[in-house]
């Protein structure tokens, strides 16, 4: 029987991924989800349905659109591998119970938010604001009422936290350093994890950020000689939230493992 929902866990995660792959590509531009149906970014054309199949239509097309050889980016199928491999892993965590329903729906939307940041530096509120109200509501049937309004004042006070640094960092360089988009994705983290994990999602997409941020400008600098005219890391904009996003979805499966091991050191 395992085996099976396994299975069923991997073919609804491919279904849903090539749903997120949609609102990846139109949320951000302001564009219907809905209508019209699949086309060809590049001609318009209408996708048929056998070259609308998740994974497989891109590895049977050899990564071009049939009607205008169009190369289709590597994003789409990893898009759908990635949500596929998240929805089983939900699954092996946390059985055939509420909490996987919960938690792949969790990761259906941190991934769509990392892709969607890292890609239009864009953190949409049709994503970000019904999945806080979500979290609320999960956190509500699993806990009860009283959890639920704790979720809802754990949301407010990260984005708080957001917002005061997003303000000292404006005292300090007189330009904006994070989005209002990021003050509502940490608000949604901690509607979902806790305020634990929460400041434990905040402090690694920090580091994970930083790090990230050091080996580009590093790599910036060994090529300076060769683009010459490329712009300095330090007047690019990162994608905090996409970071943010991966530290969550690693809090989801481990962040409980995580803070047990650093409070130990306390004891």
């Amino acid at each position: 029987m395992a085996p099976l929902i396994a299975i069923f866990s991997v073919l609804f995660g491919l279904a849903f991924g090539s749903f997120l792959n949609v609102c990846i590509s139109r949320l951000p531009r302001h564009t219907s989800i809905v209508s019209p149906g699949s086309r060809c970014p590049a001609c318009g054309t209408s996708i048929s349905p056998r070259d609308n199949l998740p994974l497989l239509s891109w590895f049977l097309l050899g990564g071009r659109a049939r009607c205008c050889n169009w190369k289709i980016p590597v994003r789409y199928p990893l898009i759908e591998l990635a949500t596929a491999l998240l929805f089983v892993l939900c699954y092996l965590t946390f059985g055939l119970t509420l909490t996987t329903a919960g938690m792949a729906l969790f990761c259906f939307l941190l991934l769509g938010l990392a892709a969607m940041d890292a890609e239009f530096l864009l953190l949409p509120d049709a994503f970000t604001l019904p999945g806080i109200i979500l979290g609320i509501l999960y956190t509500g049937i699993v806990d009860g009422v009283r959890a639920a309004a704790w979720s809802f004042v754990y949301a407010l006070l990260a984005a708080l936290l957001i917002l005061l640094v997003r303000g000292g960092y404006w005292l300090v360089r007189r330009r904006e350093g994070m989005g209002l988009g990021d003050a509502k994705l940490l608000a949604m983290i901690a509607a979902w994890l806790g305020p634990e994990q929460a400041l434990l999602v905040f402090f690694l997409g920090i580091v994970s950020g930083a790090v990230f941020g050091l080996l580009a400008a590093a790599m910036m600098h060994i090529c300076r000689s060769a683009y010459p005219d490329q712009v300095p890391i330090r007047h690019r904009a990162l994608p905090f939230g996409s970071f943010l996003c991966a530290a969550a979805l690693y809090a989801i499966f481990a962040g409980a493992q995580t803070l047990k091991w650093y409070l130990h050191f306390f004891h």
